[in-house]
């Protein structure tokens, strides 16, 4: 899922931000919409010029699982110790190599990444995994909730995240966890661009 997706195109045809959004989401499915639009000057990428990404991974814990959740969040069936969570992912922090948390396809020419951000918390009864990076390997984020859920579930001490960054060995960490909590939240850009920086929380969080 994304909740601030951001793209860019050329044209040729003049018109004004609101007739983008508006023409745009007349013509796309109701599964996808157009938030906002914006002119940008012609050096401007949506993906390299972006200074950040920030991920939100959700989980809940039910008896059974919830009808209204299903394919938006991640159902687990056992208690989880989030404070060991978090207390794990202290250990992302800052420029590490990321090798143990990429996928085997990813076609990126380093693992190096600038983690800036981490945060595990509760909001109703959804667990919030929170984390904000300079840019992501494929499946680097599904990979550390993998472990991370092996952590809040006592299997693995909150050590052991930090055993894995430094082994750079993707066979000793946890399966990858399901896409159904993963959101993209926010791309940050240098200000020169103009664009909004709001953060676009998952409409499901903000009902609990």
């Amino acid at each position: 899922h994304a909740t601030c997706q951001v793209v860019h195109f050329e044209s040729e045809i003049d018109r004004g931000d609101k007739a983008w959004t508006e023409g745009t989401n007349s013509l796309l499915p109701k599964s996808i919409r157009v938030l906002w639009s914006r002119k940008v000057g012609e050096d401007f990428h949506a993906r390299f010029s972006a200074l950040s990404r920030r991920y939100m991974y959700l989980i809940y814990r039910r008896d059974t699982e919830s009808a209204m959740l299903n394919g938006r969040a991640t159902y687990v069936r056992r208690e989880l110790d989030d404070q060991a969570m978090h207390a794990a992912a202290q250990s992302l922090l800052g420029e590490q190599d990321f090798t143990s948390f990429r996928a085997a396809g990813c076609q990126s020419k380093t693992a190096m990444r600038n983690v800036m951000h981490t945060k595990i918390y509760r909001q109703g009864g959804i667990l919030i995994f929170d984390i904000k990076a300079n840019a992501f390997l494929q499946h680097m984020v599904r990979n550390i909730v993998g472990s991370l859920l092996e952590v809040g579930r006592g299997a693995q001490d909150p050590s052991w995240i930090s055993h894995l960054l430094s082994s750079k060995d993707r066979t000793l960490a946890a399966p990858t966890a399901p896409p159904d909590g993963l959101y993209l939240v926010g791309v940050a850009y240098p200000e020169s661009a103009q664009l909004p920086t709001e953060l676009a929380l998952p409409g499901l969080l903000l009902a609990v």
